[in-house]
């Protein structure tokens, strides 16, 4: 069920409205200003425990050593030396 109450309605009455959300009498109440819906009064229920999902990107990435993995740094450093990321002069 639901229900809408004018902003003066709204914080006059807010004890009210909240324990009427509260207590399942009310399943939402819409609050208007100027006859326009601004904000919607909900119960906060319990949050379901966010699903996280491992090893997304199993596969798709060869294995590898350290040693292999760090084989290209003195390559890119020099690459780094010789280009910087950002104009000498700061603009």
């Amino acid at each position: 069920m639901s229900r809408s109450v004018n902003m003066l309605e709204a914080k006059t009455n807010l004890s009210r409205l909240v324990e009427a959300v509260e207590s399942g009498e009310e399943g939402q109440i819409i609050i208007a200003r100027n006859g326009k819906p601004a904000a919607r009064l909900v119960p906060i229920g319990e949050t379901p425990a966010r699903k996280i999902r491992l090893g997304l990107a199993a596969g798709k990435y060869p294995v590898m050593t350290q040693e292999e993995f760090d084989a290209d740094n003195e390559e890119i450093w020099r690459e780094l030396e010789q280009k910087p990321l950002a104009p000498a002069d700061g603009k």
